[in-house]
């Protein structure tokens, strides 16, 4: 009986010598090494009296040259790939095609995330910015090459920012988890910049949970990440985050040298663009200060937030609100009760507008004067 690789090249007309011609110019045409044409003609005696099966390579000539199938051809079915590993193929080849106009489009969605946050609130954007961040992340896993690290730049952005969000929303376990991710992202982005950046916001996560010291802490630790590698605005930002930890955990003096340092570090042109995360000019340092100097009940602080106040931008809502809840903690402080209320109702209603249930959790707080209770 003749086997199916015989039938086939008798079907289409083929002589023995023909189909080694053809063998040959289809395995250099694909740079594939074979048997010399004589080597050849005993191999295909042997194949198509069924002494011997091809081997691959020679299995997927006869495919090319023939047009058919392995079972037209008489070969066994070729095993099918491994599940994980065609996933892994999948995700590599996806990983691929990332390219610098790619990590920019991931950026500009970032910062875009940060523009609808000012104004509005985390509420709408966390679950928008988890989406990105689990998209980014999975490319990072697979990409190798030169786009790798700006990859893990936006990822270390990205992760940043919801953890400021998740803050927000009173979920410091989430938070936490975000600046952690941060971290590492930026460790592969080889950016202090990033590092310290992450670290210093991580600290809050701290300051909401009243370990104090422990948030000092690690914002010296992110002053000393970024010591060889900040520009001014960066090291004046991580100045007056220090501050307000100092202040948190009753360090007045410190507090107030670590502001004054953060004003003497702020360059006149506040804006980075290789840092739009950071907002230190115009009354962004003004409104820092006025917070920890309410933290410390300090007199002084209602003047300070109410200016800061008046030259705020429109935009930053967010910021407005945790102004106007410090304000009426100013005035909590300074014992009076009308400007209290006034601060307090005008907070609420901010607080609502952006769902912020961190600023709504310090107003409950909040002990009116000649109250015994919040």
């Amino acid at each position: 009986m003749m086997t199916s690789l015989q039938t086939v090249r008798r079907q289409l007309g083929y002589t023995g010598a023909q189909v080694i011609d053809l063998l040959t110019r289809r395995a250099a045409a694909l740079n594939l090494p074979i048997a010399n044409p004589a080597s050849l003609k005993t191999k295909l005696s042997r194949w198509e009296n069924g002494k011997e099966q091809p081997s691959e390579t020679y299995r997927r000539l006869f495919r090319e040259i023939y047009g058919r199938t392995n079972a037209e051809l008489g070969f066994p079915d070729e095993p099918e790939e491994d599940p994980e590993a065609t996933e892994l193929r999948t995700r590599l080849a996806i990983a691929r095609t990332v390219d610098r106009e790619t990590v920019e489009i991931f950026r500009h969605r970032v910062d875009h995330a940060r523009r609808v946050d000012r104004r509005f609130g985390a509420l709408t954007q966390l679950e928008v910015l988890r989406t990105q961040i689990d998209q980014v992340h999975q490319l990072l896993i697979y990409r190798s090459g030169p786009q790798r690290p700006a990859l893990a730049g936006v990822l270390a952005e990205a992760s940043t920012l919801a953890g400021w969000q998740a803050l927000d929303r009173a979920a410091p376990g989430q938070a936490w988890n975000h600046y952690e991710r941060a971290k590492t992202a930026a460790h592969q982005a080889d950016s202090p910049a990033l590092l310290a950046h992450a670290t210093a916001e991580q600290a809050f996560v701290l300051l909401d949970l009243d370990e104090t010291t422990a948030a000092v802490d690690q914002l010296t630790h992110a002053r000393t990440l970024a010591a060889d590698a900040a520009t001014p605005l960066l090291s004046a930002w991580l100045a007056a985050a220090h501050g307000e930890t100092l202040a948190a955990a009753g360090h007045a003096d410190d507090a107030r040298r670590a502001f004054d340092t953060a004003s003497d570090l702020l360059p006149s042109d506040p804006v980075d663009p290789e840092l739009p995360f950071l907002f230190l000019g115009g009354s962004h340092l003004d409104r820092w200060r006025g917070n920890s100097l309410a933290r410390l009940g300090d007199p002084d602080a209602i003047g300070q937030l109410t200016d800061a106040l008046t030259r705020l931008p429109a935009e930053f809502v967010r910021a407005r609100t945790g102004l106007v809840v410090d304000l009426a903690y100013a005035h909590a402080a300074a014992g009076d009760r009308d400007a209290t209320l006034t601060h307090a109702r005008q907070a609420r209603r901010l607080a609502a507008q952006i769902k912020s249930d961190r600023h709504q959790r310090r107003l409950n707080r909040l002990v009116l004067p000649g109250s015994t209770s919040p």
